[in-house]
């Protein structure tokens, strides 16, 4: 059990649509377990999914920012206590957890929220000025926030472990590296384009130190990580999402540019493999590029259709069938070859989780 973090320095790679359907599909094979949702996006997309989608799911991230008396019921909310609290925590993590069964009967009634909130944004400045001046560790126990929010929600749940997924916002920005500190291991979603393979390389050198141009600049998170010793997360897979049939098959180009994202992160296995995750636990390291690709390599097909109806409708696809929905008033088909393209690559990748 595990805090997974789901980033990439790029946007349009469907992290928020992965993390639903992953986290969903995990909590549904694991009824036994609580599974928590993190969403540390502004956007709030994933949140809204999980709530209901794009109508349903809109109302539901009103009604839990909104109605709360003395404070928003959201990431912000506890934020905006840590602001208040930087170096002390109050320990008051799980008043901002949500079940989202009571929201969306769709998914697991053992799935549970910290909603997202756009005023992260806002508060971005001020998180970051919290990690100094302050006691000489500022920077250390600000990083620790989010970590002690997971703290605080196993404890309530008188747990001491329980797999967490955390939605990133694309770009570096403070409440991104919050959630880096807070992680396990890493999954990277990306898409079958030229501009991919740039920001999966911001990311090893974001994360990792490992930049383009020896002698680079290197981030103040990773040099701040390393002189706290604080764990970085471990690559734990790069996983093409959403990838179309053209993708994967007719256009040659898009295949070369995942086999050249692969090839990337597979140099970098092979001068630190320290930073990878192997898993499961047990299994033989890989030896070759072609085990490593099967080790950590995912490929997620597009549903189209179906693909935006689930996410649109908080339905995850697993539990979608064929046939006719309604759409904000429009009566759209969502085909069963649609649905055979992508379940099966979300149960095989939700079965390497641990």
């Amino acid at each position: 059990m595990s805090v997974y973090a789901i980033w990439n320095n790029k946007g349009g790679v469907g992290k928020s649509y992965l993390t639903f359907q992953i986290a969903a599909e995990y909590a549904r094979t694991h009824p036994n377990e609580k599974v928590l949702v993190i969403d540390l996006c502004p956007q709030s997309n994933s949140s809204s999914m999980l709530l209901g989608g794009i109508i349903d799911g809109e109302r539901h991230l009103d009604q839990i920012a909104l109605t709360a008396a003395a404070r928003r019921k959201t990431i912000a909310g506890y934020i905006e206590e840590r602001i208040l609290s930087p170096y002390m925590s109050p320990n008051v993590g799980a008043s901002y957890v949500s079940q989202v069964r009571p929201f969306n009967d769709a998914v697991p009634s053992n799935l549970y929220l910290v909603v997202g909130d756009e005023e992260l944004e806002i508060q971005a400045s001020r998180v970051a000025n919290a990690t100094t001046p302050g006691p000489a560790d500022a920077w250390r126990i600000v990083h620790f926030w989010i970590s002690d929010l997971i703290a605080d929600i196993r404890r309530s749940w008188g747990v001491q472990d329980s797999t967490v997924f955390i939605d990133c916002n694309p770009s570096f920005t403070v409440y991104t590296e919050l959630a880096m500190s807070a992680s396990d291991n890493l999954i990277i979603p990306f898409s079958a384009d030229g501009s991919s393979k740039r920001a999966v390389k911001a990311v090893l050198a974001l994360l990792y130190g490992i930049t383009r141009i020896a002698g680079a600049p290197q981030s103040q998170f990773f040099l701040e990580s390393q002189r706290w010793r604080m764990s970085i997360p471990r690559i734990y897979s790069y996983v093409g999402n959403r990838l179309t049939q053209m993708n994967l098959g007719a256009a040659g180009a898009f295949k070369t540019v995942v086999n050249e994202i692969g090839a990337e992160i597979w140099n970098v296995w092979k001068s630190n493999p320290s930073l990878f995750a192997i898993h499961p636990s047990g299994t033989q390291i890989p030896s070759s590029q072609r085990d490593f690709r099967r080790m950590f390599q995912a490929e997620i097909n597009d549903a189209n259709t179906a693909s935006v109806i689930s996410g649109a409708l908080g339905i995850p696809i697993m539990g979608l069938h064929a046939g006719t929905k309604n759409l904000a008033g429009r009566t759209i088909t969502v085909n069963q070859s649609q649905l055979d393209r992508q379940k099966p690559n979300i149960s095989d990748f939700v079965k390497t989780i641990v």
